[in-house]
């Protein structure tokens, strides 16, 4: 399928660029019952939306069938973040090509920008407070706008614009065409659409019964003191071209990206307390190669578009369905493959599968790479190197000196310690994942991965589930109470409709069963799972959810 005629100063660009065929946005806004409307629409990161709302707003822009000639802008793109701003003005660059499209973002020389716009444009992009800051200044005049583009407009609410959209809306001509794109359309994005779009037409392209068909989700659990540990094997393990490695904190960001350093990787930071030119000096490391890491926030991270990032790493879970999907979003992006990993501590195994389920993510588990799966990995990287394709030439008459001149083992050993010297070494982390029977009624969305060696815990039923309102708030305490374990000796907990299923260390399994069995009859009944139905048991919580009391002897 050729990408459909589009318009006349369009078409020679799309073919230029090699578009061949539209995306899923791109060919809904093409729609004949688009033309002329207002549109409302839901599209992931990475989808096309740039040149899709290029594309849709063309005939808007050039009735006449040519651009005319620069002056007060014909429109004005917001973008939440300085990066994502600047992006779209070069992708709006190559589609219009000779249009003049000035940018206003936060850290650039405001005065540059407001001679740029006084000389005279065609498009403005930029930010909602350098924007904002323009038209109280006289500097922006929008007059003379056809088109207004919201682009991530659930991401600008959520830094707080607000207040700035609604100011530059209320500043922009009536009779506009006002295209809003959204990841996701929360109220108060609806609340926004309604204020200041005419009978918006909504297109919706996300398939929400599937996160990202191009993304690969693995959580791994790891012991918390070895979190650097972790994330060094992570980055071996994958050896991705692009990484993205997300901390909650900025002095987090500071300090792995220093460790990474210090054990061989090209990594670099990101976060908001670097100055525009060291966060554009970062980002042109990662998009050139010359650095294949980038550790960052959440805030960093937003609007960020790096073609070449096939690995994202939660290093610090994300604190909500909605920024785990975010992060995730920055690989996967224009048919692209890519892979996200969730490192998640034993102590907070709970909260990654709620967050999980809540994105409605399914999910591979595992233990963090060993040293001994990296120096495999490496192995199998070696025996398919494009280095040991055949030689030819002076290459083959130099081989074949060596040959001569040295035991053929010898030059193999001397190959792979130069194959090894520029890799950094593999951290030996514990194995904590203990994978457990799949069970298409858990709560959890992870499917094991099969691959965290020999248990150390042993499975058990308790005939409480979701319906008696089972919750591990009371659940923990009632094992530690009956089977006289502790805290560290329970492992995953998962909830049923009508049971639960919990972990025991292995080492006190056989003590917590003897305990199980001689329990009161008011006692909720606990077997090993697998045993068998669960015998009939009368057990009602008390108010609140929580456990009954043991009752005391007479």
């Amino acid at each position: 399928m050729n990408f459909p005629p589009v318009h006349p100063v369009l078409d020679a660009a799309l073919i230029a660029r090699g578009y061949l065929e539209p995306t899923a946005v791109q060919s809904a806004v093409l729609q004949p019952e688009t033309e002329g409307r207002d549109l409302l629409v839901s599209a992931r990161t990475g989808s096309g939306k740039t040149v899709a709302f290029g594309l849709a707003a063309a005939s808007t822009l050039m009735p006449d069938g040519q651009m005319p000639k620069p002056g007060v802008p014909i429109a004005l793109v917001i973008a939440p973040t300085r990066e994502l701003a600047l992006q779209v003005q070069a992708e709006l660059a190559w589609l219009y090509a000779g249009a003049r499209i000035a940018s206003c973002v936060g850290g650039m020389d405001i005065r540059r920008e407001a001679r740029t716009l006084y000389a005279g444009c065609h498009f403005v992009v930029g930010t909602p407070g350098r924007l904002g800051d323009h038209l109280r200044r006289g500097n922006l005049d929008l007059s003379g706008l056809r088109a207004v583009v919201l682009d991530e407009a659930d991401e600008m609410l959520d830094l707080g614009f607000q207040e700035e959209l609604e100011f530059i809306l209320q500043a922009a001509p009536t009779e506009r065409r006002t295209l809003l794109f959204s990841a996701t359309i929360p109220h108060d994005i609806a609340n926004l659409a309604r204020k200041y779009q005419r009978n918006a037409l909504r297109i919706d392209t996300i398939d929400r019964t599937v996160p990202h068909d191009d993304i690969e989700y693995r959580a791994m659990l790891i012991a918390a003191p070895e979190g650097e540990g972790a994330l060094i094997n992570i980055l071996r393990w994958y050896e991705a071209p692009g990484a993205l490695v997300f901390c909650a904190t900025r002095d987090a960001t500071r300090r792995l990206q220093l460790a990474l350093v210090r054990r061989g990787f090209s990594a670099v930071m990101l976060s908001g307390e670097l100055s525009q030119h060291e966060r554009t000096s970062a980002l042109d490391a990662l998009r050139s190669g010359r650095a294949r890491v980038g550790v960052c926030t959440d805030v960093a991270a937003r609007g960020l578009d790096l073609p070449a990032l096939d690995l994202v790493v939660h290093a610090d879970l994300p604190t909500n369905p909605e920024t785990l999907l975010h992060r995730s979003g920055r690989t996967g992006r224009a048919g692209r493959k890519g892979v996200s990993v969730l490192m998640v501590p034993q102590a907070k195994r709970r909260r990654a599968e709620q967050i999980l389920n809540a994105g409605r993510v399914r999910a591979t588990w595992s233990s963090a790479p060993s040293a001994e799966d990296i120096n495999a990995r490496d192995r199998e990287r070696l025996l398919t190197d494009p280095m040991l394709d055949a030689p030819d030439g002076m290459e083959r008459a130099d081989a074949e000196a060596l040959l001569a001149a040295h035991d053929p083992v010898a030059i193999a050993a001397a190959l792979l310690r130069l194959y090894r010297r520029g890799l950094p070494a593999a951290e030996n982390v514990s194995q904590p994942w203990h994978p457990a029977p799949a069970d298409d009624g858990s709560r959890t969305a992870a499917a094991p991965a099969g691959d965290g060696g020999a248990g150390g815990f042993v499975q058990f039923r308790l005939a409480v589930g979701r319906n008696n309102r089972a919750d591990p708030k009371w659940i923990i305490p009632l094992l530690c109470r009956i089977g006289n374990i502790t805290k560290q000796e329970i492992g995953a907990i998962r909830i049923f409709d009508t049971d639960t299923r919990f972990e025991i260390s292995r080492a006190v399994s056989d003590a917590f069963e003897a305990a199980a069995a001689d329990l009161p009859p008011h006692e909720p009944r606990i077997m090993r799972a697998g045993d068998g139905p669960m015998p009939a048991r009368q057990f009602r919580p008390r108010p609140g959810g929580s456990p009954p009391r043991k009752r005391r002897a007479s």
